[in-house]
């Protein structure tokens, strides 16, 4: 529980005062972790276009499969790999996909949002997290990425040729 107060802080602190379509960019996107104790939270935000290509209702059976393809992929933990040595084992990760349909507007941008749990036997050992998102979606070249745990807070940015956040 601790975790989920330390993240909403985290995201509080992360708000910016642009119009949420000005936060909105191709190729990029938002990496929150959380560190508590023995437990992990990260929360990805993915622009639809970095992981298919369009943000939009698919439009025939190749871009329903993309999407199909996406989310199976997000729906990994595998995709995040905790410090080895803190032996930390991953809960079912939650893969929400944008919603089309009447409500939705011309100038909609597509997110994709996906959260990752884990629980660490050795804690003290977690110095970094990597993902291999990069090697899945081409289309994405960098996640801007927030940590809050025991060791502080921090800021870094992930690209396909830095891959992990580490403290």
């Amino acid at each position: 529980m601790r975790h989920l107060l330390l993240l909403a802080s985290l995201v509080a602190l992360a708000v910016p005062t642009l119009p949420a379509h000005a936060q909105h960019a191709h190729g990029e996107g938002k990496l929150d972790v959380v560190i508590d104790k023995d437990s992990i939270a990260i929360n990805l935000e993915l622009p639809l276009d970095a992981a298919v290509g369009f943000e939009r209702a698919p439009k025939n059976e190749r871009e329903k499969a993309a999407l199909a393809a996406a989310e199976k992929i997000l729906g990994d933990a595998a995709l995040f790999v905790p410090t080895p040595a803190a032996n930390c084992k991953p809960q079912p990760p939650k893969v929400v996909m944008p919603a089309y349909g009447a409500k939705a507007g011309a100038d909609d941008h597509g997110d994709i949002d996906a959260s990752y749990a884990f629980r660490c036997a050795n804690p003290a050992a977690l110095k970094s997290i990597e993902t291999g998102i990069f090697k899945n979606f081409k289309r994405l070249y960098r996640l801007e990425a927030q940590r809050v745990g025991p060791s502080g807070q921090g800021k870094q940015r992930l690209t396909p040729k830095n891959p992990a956040i580490t403290w």
